[in-house]
């Protein structure tokens, strides 16, 4: 009589992702060049940017070619209050970015969820070119086309805080595991589930007496506090604030970065940051001018061959490694 052998796979196998991720975020960083910990610093950054736009797109299914007007609100906040107001203290600041976007935040999705499909989108340029447009203008607040220069590295109240490029580094990590927690739990929530339920098909969970519109515009408001804080990190990281942070250039581009790492994953999106994030470093010490064509080569790759995004192949990839 046959006998059902189960081959258990040693505990190491079963967490090689975690430890994984921890080395290469945790432990490589440190034995790395400053300019690579730089590098680094800016890909956790984008991910933390590209998780909260891969709330709207890939869990609430809401196209949004506008999120970085969030980004750019957190960006300007950061170095308006600390070189026009003389605020220093981190805490101040971010407690501000965070109320700024959630207003923002509230009065852009209450305008942009008016519409649906392309209208959104198009809803969604418009309003982020409006951001756009304030920071570019507004020379005597915002410094125009010059941006403000000049910001300094976070005051936490904290005397042995050091801020050389592996120490904020470490300190932008931080924020990325906090925010990767936050979103995680509130996309493995019973309003994340929901979302996804609205995403598969709207009219139907309108029917079943789901207020459709109330879960898009809270998770619109959430997304933009998440990319408020990334565009913070971000203006601390650079020392300036300047009006790309809030143009369409960036919302293109933390789109790609969610299509190619995988939306709907919130793992996805952070690949998508690190490939982009790195290749565009990489490709620019080779061949700057070719950058936007490796950029849409790897887009149109992604389409093609990785349909999903390159963060589902590797979860379907380490499935069959953790179960075969």
């Amino acid at each position: 009589m046959a006998r059902l052998v189960v081959v258990r796979k040693p505990w190491f196998v079963k967490l090689a992702p975690y430890i994984i991720s921890a080395i290469v975020l945790v432990i490589v960083p440190a034995f790395l060049p400053t300019y690579v910990q730089g590098i680094f610093t800016k890909f956790v950054i984008f991910a933390i940017f590209a998780m909260s736009l891969d709330l709207l797109f890939g869990y609430a299914g809401l196209y949004s070619l506008g999120h970085a007007a969030f980004f750019g609100v957190g960006s300007y906040t950061t170095g308006i209050l600390i070189l026009r107001f003389e605020i220093d203290s981190f805490w101040v600041i971010i407690a501000i970015v965070v109320l700024l976007n959630l207003v923002i935040g509230a009065v852009f999705g209450a305008i942009a969820l008016r519409a649906s499909g392309v209208y959104f989108l198009l809803l969604t340029v418009a309003l982020g070119q409006l951001i756009f447009v304030t920071v570019w203008k507004w020379y005597s607040m915002t410094g125009g086309n010059s941006g403000l220069p000049g910001i300094p590295r976070p005051e936490l109240g904290f005397p042995w805080a050091a801020w050389d490029p592996a120490g904020y580094y470490y300190f932008v990590l931080g924020f990325f595991v906090i925010c990767f927690f936050l979103l995680h739990r509130i996309v493995n929530s019973s309003f994340g589930h929901t979302l996804k339920g609205i995403q598969a098909n709207a009219f139907r969970m309108r029917h079943l007496g789901y207020n459709v519109w109330g879960y898009q515009y809270i998770s619109f408001i959430i997304a933009a506090i998440f990319s408020g804080i990334a565009g913070m990190l971000f203006a601390y990281y650079m020392g300036i604030a300047v009006p790309s942070h809030a143009g369409l250039t960036s919302s293109i581009l933390v789109f790609l970065m969610v299509v190619i790492g995988g939306a709907g994953t919130l793992f996805g999106p952070v690949i998508g940051a690190g490939v982009i994030v790195l290749l565009e470093f990489f490709v620019s010490l080779l061949t700057p001018e070719h950058w936007p064509l490796v950029l849409g080569s790897i887009f149109i790759a992604t389409i093609m061959y990785f349909r999903g995004g390159l963060g589902v192949h590797l979860l379907k990839f380490w499935q069959r490694i953790r179960y075969d």
